[in-house]
């Protein structure tokens, strides 16, 4: 089938400030990209409020360099409130515990300075500011560079 899980699934992660719902799961058959990658909704703690989604991708292997492990998109309506910093501090948790995670990669584009104080809010370690390649899907929508850190969650 491919999906390795269901749409609509309710696995709840809870956080300090937000908590991660599970959507879906595809594998890397199903996966637009090839990239098995776990979606989940971003709600306010102890809530159903969707205030946001976040994935993590399993592997950043090739051109997945450029999008990283994470991605995350915080409602217009509730950006200024730290939102991704909280669900990504989930994540990592996610990460580590069900997929043996031992790093992670995340980029921004230099442009994007909310992310970017989200990503050494975290406290990881800037690798690089690189270029993007011609022809990469992120290039051809305006992304010619990308901030990459790391983030070692092995401890």
């Amino acid at each position: 089938m491919g999906l390795f899980s269901y749409f609509g699934r309710r696995d709840i992660h809870e956080g300090e400030v937000v908590d991660l719902r599970e959507r879906y799961r595809v594998d890397e058959k199903t996966a637009y990209d090839g990239v098995p990658t776990i979606y989940y909704d971003i709600l306010l703690h102890g809530s159903r409020e969707k205030v946001g989604t976040i994935d993590l991708r399993l592997t950043v292997e090739g051109n997945m360099y450029y999008y990283g492990h994470i991605g995350y998109n915080v409602q217009r309506q509730h950006r200024g409130n730290h939102y991704a910093y909280y669900a990504s501090l989930v994540l990592f948790d996610i990460a580590r515990n069900e997929f043996n995670m031992k790093e992670l990669i995340i980029t921004c584009s230099p442009e994007n300075v909310a992310s970017y104080k989200t990503l050494r809010k975290l406290g990881g370690e800037l690798l690089e500011l690189v270029e993007v390649p011609a022809g990469h899907p992120l290039y051809t929508i305006g992304e010619k560079k990308k901030y990459i850190f790391r983030y070692r969650i092995d401890l």
